[in-house]
């Protein structure tokens, strides 16, 4: 091929990118079609988020556009031809004299919209695919009949429902067979199910008994020392290698079911874009890098504590659900989360502990994210009065939860206790990598394409370093001398520590990573008078 065939060929690779149709259109024909965010998904070859994000703002490029395309022309042709073709059986079957017809091909399945069932902002049931199921099917978080699938699973739509099967107990009846105990309607729907023939489809066993989330950083582990034939070192290095793409496919299944999706690309404000290539955006995250001017009189064994998984702890944090939306002159609203321009109040204790908002030299307004926000309007409250309240001037922020990846930290929490009781150091450092990794790159970052959330990077940031203060508060009011607070993990006392903090390597305890002396002798003191 000469140089211009392969300029040609190139050429003719670029033309005009596939239409898609509108993003509302998008997922009506997806659950028109009975189909899963996760069957979709795994046809196309990329996450549920990914696709959720498909159908709330974000448009695909490249060969995906083109495949989303023709799975969407597909679809829309298939439903129309279905459509055309039961109303021509209807009008063949109907009577002379016009009488309603009840159809005997009814889905085995239909959306609800209940008042009884948990609607968001919008009224819709929260955009969970909840369908309504004619006979029971096992629940796949505790096994037991639930008369609903949500987002293409069966389950309960509350924890009161969901709960384990008592030891002893029947197992659930397969799906479409009546037991002597089958309510008249399966529970919790706003109307009656119609009885039908279950349509043939593809087979789900591969989500009738799923891993659980454990499972997969278990099996993970279990491949790589099996490829590596036992080489933990090598193990350990493919594992952290690939810590991104796996903490990504662990979200994905802790999401299974859940009652909110995961926008995973959605606008973002020019505040939270980098300002340069290599530099920054304008979010402060209050990171502490403090240490005590003066210690008390005499010689003191300080204690460097080391804070255990600082990131892991953080992910609890109230997250924004979607876009976020400008407000100015607004109070501050406990539902809602995001990043705030604030005018922080002065601080009078520099001297004893840090200052909440980090050390800044710049005087004036700054934008801060919801946990520093929360800090300072925790510490202005009644019980510290160690400040004034901030003054926030405007905001950007969402409807949010602070469960949102609840079951992603439990899942690691789990697998990182275990590892340790274990003795497992290749478990240990690959989860490790997950979470840490997890956090570092839903930013503007090439390395995770799946998840573009520089504002939940910087809240789940600012969380870990509004943990560390509130830990050298409670050594402060517990009469400990604090020396030092440094980043997300670091922190020095003077004191009995130990009957404050406990000890071990659990993320709700510490450990002592040095200790050293510090301060002057009274003689030393004498000897400088004289």
């Amino acid at each position: 091929m000469s140089d211009f065939d392969a300029i040609d060929s190139l050429l003719d690779a670029v033309g005009p990118q596939a239409e898609l149709p509108p993003c509302h259109v998008r997922r009506e024909l997806r659950e028109r079609a009975r189909l899963s965010k996760a069957q979709v998904a795994r046809a196309l070859g990329v996450s549920p988020s990914t696709l959720s994000g498909w159908e709330s703002g974000r448009d695909p490029a490249g060969e995906t556009r083109t495949k989303y395309a023709y799975l969407l022309d597909g679809l829309n042709a298939k439903l129309a031809t279905e459509s055309a073709t039961e109303s021509a059986t209807e009008t063949e079957s109907a009577p002379a004299v016009e009488q309603p017809v009840t159809s005997g091909t009814a889905p085995i399945a239909t959306p609800l919209s209940s008042p009884d069932l948990p609607q968001d902002e919008d009224g819709d049931g929260g955009g969970e695919d909840v369908e309504l199921l004619v006979a029971p099917e096992p629940c796949v978080l505790c096994g037991r009949p639930a008369g609903q699938r949500v987002a293409g699973f069966a389950q309960h739509l509350t924890p009161d429902d969901c709960r384990p099967a008592a030891t002893g107990a029947p197992a659930a009846p397969p799906a479409g067979q009546p037991t002597a105990h089958t309510p008249k309607a399966p529970p919790r729907t706003a109307r009656p199910a119609y009885a039908t023939e279950r349509s043939k489809g593809p087979a789900r066993h591969a989500f009738q008994e799923p891993s659980g989330p454990v499972d997969l950083i278990r099996e993970a582990v279990q491949g790589a020392l099996a490829e590596h034939r036992g080489d933990v070192d090598a193990a350990t290095a493919v594992l952290v290698k690939r810590a991104i793409p796996d903490a990504m496919r662990l979200l994905d299944e802790t999401r299974r079911g859940a009652r909110y999706d995961v926008i995973a690309h959605p606008w973002i404000p020019d505040i939270l874009k980098k300002q340069s290539a290599r530099g920054a955006d304008q979010i402060w995250e209050a990171r502490p890098k403090w240490t005590r001017h003066e210690l008390p009189p005499g010689r003191h064994q300080v204690t460097a504590l080391d804070i255990n998984g600082a990131y892991l702890s953080a992910l609890k944090t109230h997250l924004p659900l979607g876009q976020l939306e400008h407000s100015t002159g607004l109070a501050h609203d406990r539902r809602r989360s995001g990043v705030h321009l604030i005018t922080p109040p002065e601080w009078e204790h520099e001297a004893v502990l840090p200052n909440p908002i980090g050390q800044r030299d710049e005087p004036g307004p700054l934008w801060v994210t919801e946990p520093t926000l929360r800090l300072l309007l925790r510490l202005s409250g009644p019980r510290h009065q160690l400040c004034e309240p901030p003054q926030i001037h405007e905001s950007y922020t969402s409807g949010a939860t602070e469960n949102l990846l609840e079951k992603f930290r439990i899942a690691l929490k789990d697998a990182r206790d275990t590892a340790i009781e274990q003795g497992d150091t290749v478990t240990l450092e690959y989860v490790k990598a997950m979470y840490s990794k997890f956090v570092s790159t839903m930013g503007e970052s090439n390395y995770n394409r799946e998840l573009y959330r520089p504002d939940w990077m910087h809240l789940i940031r600012s969380q870990a370093f509004a943990n560390l203060w509130l830990k050298a508060l409670k050594a402060h009011d517990e009469g400990l001398a604090v020396v030092r607070a440094m980043g997300t993990d670091e922190l020095h006392v003077i004191g009995d520590w130990r009957r404050v903090f406990a000890e071990g390597r659990a993320v709700t305890e510490v450990k002592v990573k040095d200790t050293y002396t510090a301060g002057t002798d009274a003689a030393e003191h004498e000897g400088e008078g004289e």
